[in-house]
């Protein structure tokens, strides 16, 4: 799993938009992601370059434009930066985010369905590594 340290707010939203629509090219880009925004292509151009020197995206030629994809899942990718966010913001703590989820009444019920069955995996998982 990548980490996502250093990409600032236009790199992440970019690489979101990747991830969600990849491959794309350029053009492709531009014209979806970049036009809403008042970005540049040359903008789009730099920030997909930038993402794949940073290992974020790969790039493969397809006829005359190559075509930018994720390197790494959507699923490794929210993983990093939920990772990143508790490690920076919550000093590694996972108590205020737990804290907050209680509180939200926003969550659905397939999402507090989900977050059940996580918890569910760590009581087994912590378990299982007691009697080991």
């Amino acid at each position: 799993m990548l980490r996502q340290t250093g990409l600032g707010e236009q790199e992440l939203e970019l690489l979101r938009y990747v991830t969600d629509n990849g491959p794309v090219t350029v053009r492709e880009a531009f014209d979806s992601f970049g036009v809403p925004r008042g970005l540049a292509r040359t903008t789009i151009l730099t920030v997909m370059e930038r993402l794949r020197k940073k290992g974020h995206l790969s790039r493969r030629k397809k006829l005359s434009a190559f075509e930018y994809l994720p390197a790494v899942t959507k699923h490794d990718l929210m993983q990093g930066l939920v990772q990143d966010f508790v490690e920076k913001t919550l000093n590694g703590s996972l108590t205020p985010f737990v804290a907050y989820l209680a509180q939200n009444k926003a969550l659905s019920e397939q999402e507090l369905a989900d977050l059940t069955r996580l918890v569910d995996k760590l009581s087994v998982d912590e378990k299982q590594d007691d009697v080991a």
